[in-house]
């Protein structure tokens, strides 16, 4: 046989380890279960609002670690539910400050005889009324209709205005 009809055996692609060998791959609702947290609990700790920051203290890890988990779909999809309502709150509280709101304030009042045995209990309802806060007003126009404090009136650009001094 001569050399070209020879067959050349096939080499195989064999994928190094790298340093420290093969690890798998882990999903975050795995790493979370193994520190006793799943998603459901994310996501209601998500609704109250809190930073990475404050939820990495709660978990018990880097803050780098939850940007890095922000990459799984199901952590992430669970991060923006959770916040969205949080935000959604806060909107309505806004939005209920600026425009002002009414509100029944109940007081209980315990009346007691000279024994010091309960006769009866008074409950009191006021109406009360809070008025619109200026400063909601302002950051709602702000962020919503970009209202500015700065006004620019324009048209003043080519005015001169000139100063004698008299002795």
């Amino acid at each position: 046989m001569n050399k070209s009809t020879k067959k050349k055996p096939i080499k195989k692609s064999v994928q190094k380890k790298k340093r420290g060998g093969y690890k798998p791959k882990t999903t975050v609702a795995e790493r979370l279960a193994k520190k006793t947290w799943d998603m459901e609990q994310i996501g209601k700790i998500e609704m109250l609002g809190l930073t990475d920051k404050q939820l990495a203290d709660i978990l018990n890890v880097d803050q780098r670690t939850i940007d890095r988990w922000k990459k799984d779909k199901e952590f992430v999809t669970v991060l923006k539910k959770g916040k969205l309502v949080a935000d959604n709150e806060m909107i309505k509280s806004l939005y209920k400050s600026g425009m002002g709101y009414d509100y029944e304030e109940v007081k209980q009042t315990v009346v007691r005889d000279d024994a010091g045995k309960l006769i009866t209990k008074l409950i009191t309802k006021t109406s009360k009324h809070v008025p619109p806060t200026p400063a909601s007003m302002i950051f709602w126009l702000k962020n919503r209709q970009g209202w500015v404090d700065k006004q620019d009136f324009g048209g003043f650009d080519d005015l001169t205005i000139t100063v004698k001094l008299v002795d």
